[in-house]
This record gives structure tokens, sequence and C-alpha cells, in this order.
């Protein structure tokens, strides 16, 4: 299971996903590009997620 927050990579926003890696990051990378107009890459927010997770 993997959770990311919008409003820990700096935005003020409320946005949260959280389930299977693949799925959070496919939601997450849609939500960034569709509310904030940032096109992360697939590679871009797995670092998020090994960060957070300390890897």
């Amino acid at each position: 299971m993997a959770k990311l927050k919008c409003n820990d990579y700096g935005f003020e926003c409320d946005f949260v996903v959280d389930g299977e890696i693949e799925e959070v990051i496919v939601q997450f990378r849609d939500h960034t590009e569709d509310v904030h107009g940032i096109d992360y890459s697939k590679e871009a927010v797995m670092q998020f997620l090994l960060r957070k997770q300390g890897l």
C-alpha cells in the first residue's frame, strides 16, 4: 500500500490518494496535471513514494 498527499509536495491542496502503488501513481499524476498543471513522470512520482518510505 502507498499514500501520497498533495500538501506534502508544496501545494495548498487537500488531495490524498492511497492504495496500490501503480494506482496511486496514476491518480497522483492525473491530479497534479489536471489541477496544478504539472506533468510529473511516473519515475518522479515513484521517487516521491520511495523517499517517503525512507528507501
